[in-house]
C-alpha cells in the first residue's frame, strides 16, 4: 500500500516541477521491448511496434497483458539492405492510425552510422504481414551533420503533418509530410533540439504530443543500448508552435541543450528512455523501455498528469 507520506511527497515534487521517478505500471505477458510505440485501435485494443528483426509487433486488449504476434515484415525487408548491410534489426518504429489505415515509420541503419533512412509502410489492419512498403521518406549520408533515424509523426492542430527524427550529432530535425501520401513534402529542414556543448550531442528519440495550448517535445538524453549500464533519461520541453522553439521549465531552449527531466535511472529501472505518448480513456499514457538489472529490456507504462502545464509521471 502506498503511504500517505509518500503521496504527500509526490504531490510536493509535482507542484515543484521536479522529476519524480516512479515504478512502471503493472505489465504482464511478453514484456520484452525496445523503442516501443503504441496505437489504440478503433475496437479499443492496442498494437505496439518495437525495434526487432523486421519490426516486432505486440497486441493487448487491456494495456496490461501483451502478446508477441510476429514481425511487421515476416518475409523480410530487402529494400532496407543498402542501409543495414543485411542486418534484419529495424529500429525505432512509429505507429499511428490515420485515413482509415495504419502508418508505420521505421529506421534502417547500423550502429554509429549516419548512412540511414526512414521508411514508411501502411496497413489496413496493422497485423503482421499486412504492411505495404511505401519507400524512403528521408535519408542521410555520412557527410550529413544529422541522422535519419527515430521517426515520429505529429498531426498539428491545423491538420498539418510533420515528421520529427534524429539521433546525436546535429540533433533533432523536422520535415513537413504530405497527408495524402505520408511522404516528405518540400525540402525544408527544421531544427528542434541539440546538445552543442556535449561531445557527440547525445539527444535522440523525439516524440511530439499536444496537450492544451502546448506541443511537447519528448527526447532521450545520453546513451542507450548498454544494458543496466545505460544512462538514458527522458527529457521534455514545450512550445506553442509545433515547429518550436521548444524550451524547458527554466526557459532554456532545447536547441541549446535544454530539457526538463521527466524520468531517469532509479532502483532497478536502468536507462529509461525512447518513449512514446498516446491518449487513452484515462488520460495521456507514457510508454518506454528500460533495462532490468540483468540487462534485459522491458516495457514501462505510466500515466501522465499536467501540473502548471508540465507533464508529471505517476
Amino acid at each position: 500500500m502506498v503511504s500517505l507520506r509518500n503521496l504527500a511527497i509526490g504531490a510536493i515534487l509535482a507542484v515543484a516541477g521536479m522529476a519524480q521517478n516512479v515504478a512502471p505500471g503493472r505489465v504482464t505477458g511478453d514484456t520484452f521491448t525496445h523503442d516501443p510505440t503504441v496505437v489504440k485501435k478503433p475496437d479499443g485494443s492496442y498494437i505496439m511496434a518495437f525495434t526487432a528483426d523486421n519490426v516486432g509487433l505486440k497486441t493487448s486488449t487491456d494495456r496490461t497483458n501483451w502478446r508477441d504476434v510476429g514481425a511487421a515484415f515476416p518475409n523480410g525487408a530487402p529494400w532496407t539492405t543498402p542501409y543495414t548491410g543485411g542486418i534484419l534489426n529495424l529500429w525505432a518504429p512509429d505507429i499511428s492510425y490515420h485515413n482509415n489505415q495504419y502508418y508505420l515509420y521505421y529506421s534502417a541503419s547500423s550502429f554509429g552510422s549516419r548512412r540511414s533512412a526512414i521508411f514508411l509502410a501502411t496497413s489496413p489492419t496493422g497485423a503482421p504481414g499486412s504492411w505495404t512498403n511505401q519507400g524512403v521518406v528521408v535519408e542521410t549520408f555520412e557527410s550529413d551533420s544529422y541522422n535519419a533515424i527515430d521517426p515520429n509523426l505529429i498531426v498539428d492542430a491545423e491538420g498539418d503533418w510533420w515528421l520529427s527524427f534524429g539521433s546525436f550529432w546535429g540533433g533533432i530535425k523536422m520535415i513537413a509530410v504530405d497527408s495524402s501520401t505520408g511522404k516528405r513534402s518540400g525540402n525544408q529542414l527544421i531544427s528542434l533540439a541539440a546538445r552543442p556543448s556535449v561531445p557527440d550531442g547525445p539527444v535522440e528519440a523525439p516524440y511530439i504530443t499536444r496537450h492544451g495550448d502546448y506541443y511537447y517535445l519528448w527526447v532521450s538524453f545520453d546513451k542507450c543500448c548498454q544494458g543496466a549500464d545505460s544512462t538514458y533519461r527522458i527529457m521534455v520541453g514545450r512550445s506553442t508552435s509545433v515547429t518550436g522553439p521548444y524550451v524547458d521549465k527554466c526557459g532554456k531552449q532545447m536547441m541549446q541543450g535544454g530539457g526538463t527531466k521527466v524520468m531517469s535511472s532509479h532502483g532497478s529501472i536502468n536507462g529509461p528512455g525512447h518513449n512514446a505518448v498516446f491518449t487513452d480513456n484515462d488520460g495521456d499514457v507514457l510508454v518506454y523501455h528500460y533495462y532490468r538489472d540483468d540487462g534485459v529490456a522491458q516495457m514501462g507504462i505510466n500515466l501522465i498528469r499536467y501540473t502548471n502545464g508540465w507533464p508529471v509521471i505517476y
